[in-house]
Formats: structure tokens, C-alpha cells, sequence
């Protein structure tokens, strides 16, 4: 099983950087693009997962994986801020008048918050599709 193979299924594990893991959700959210966390065969039991934007390019087989960010991350990850969600909690604190630049370095701090707290919600496994049926995959944070 330490082989490379075109078989997905040998895989026990994958790295990804959460560099390249908040870059993938930042994308889908802000700029609706498919950014993925991409697995390029040759496969083998430890393969590191990298960013890719998908596209219409064509691959021979065996095809790389492509992985949802959104699956790398558990359902208790908060939210990407929206800068209406920023305005909205800055025009409703008490202590604090809104100005546009109170605004954008209050968004920019709700952000930088947001990135730092991906790291926390990593899920510890993942499930891939393969043509052999469903495969488990631990996940190891790099980074």
C-alpha cells in the first residue's frame, strides 16, 4: 500500500495547509468561485491536499479528487462576516459611532477573527467518493 496507484482508496491520510484551507472558503464565499482542496494521483497512503480553482480544464484518468473546503470543517464553524453583519453589530453597539472607517476596520478585525478560528473547526475525517464506494480519509493540519 506504499505504492503510488490509481486507486484513491489507498489513501490514509491527507495534509492540508490552513493557509490554503481559509483561502478555498474565503473564495466561495466572498467571490463565488469553485475553489477546491485538490488530491493529484499518483496515490498513495499520505498525499497533501492543495488549493485549486476548478474550471473546465480535462483530466485523463485516473482524475484528481476534489474536495469541498466546506467538508474539512465542522458545522459549529461560524459564519464568514458580511460586511452588512459587520455594519449592522457596529450601528448597534452603544459605545461606538458609525463612521465608514469605523466600519471597514471593524469588518477587517471580524475577518482576521474568522481566519484565525478555521484552524479550531477542522474536521478529523472525511469521507471521498470513490468507484469502489465511500473511503475515509484522516485529515492532519499543516501549518
Amino acid at each position: 500500500m506504499g505504492s503510488a496507484s490509481d486507486d484513491p482508496s489507498v489513501i490514509r491520510s491527507i495534509a492540508i495547509s490552513v493557509e490554503d484551507l481559509v483561502a478555498a472558503l474565503e473564495s466561495a464565499r466572498r467571490n463565488d468561485r469553485n475553489a477546491v482542496l485538490r488530491v493529484t494521483p499518483p496515490f498513495s497512503g499520505r498525499m497533501r491536499a492543495r488549493i485549486h480553482v476548478e474550471g473546465a480544464e480535462g483530466y485523463e484518468e485516473p482524475e484528481p479528487i476534489h474536495i469541498d473546503p466546506s467538508s474539512l470543517v465542522g458545522d459549529s464553524a461560524p459564519d464568514y462576516p458580511t460586511p452588512v453583519q459587520t455594519e449592522d453589530r457596529l450601528r448597534a453597539d452603544p459605545d461606538a459611532e458609525y463612521s465608514p472607517d469605523r466600519h471597514h476596520e471593524r469588518h477587517t478585525d471580524a475577518v482576521a477573527e474568522w481566519r484565525g478560528s478555521v484552524r479550531e473547526h477542522v474536521v478529523e475525517t472525511i469521507t471521498i467518493d470513490t468507484q469502489a464506494g465511500t473511503h475515509e480519509i484522516a485529515v492532519t493540519v499543516l501549518g
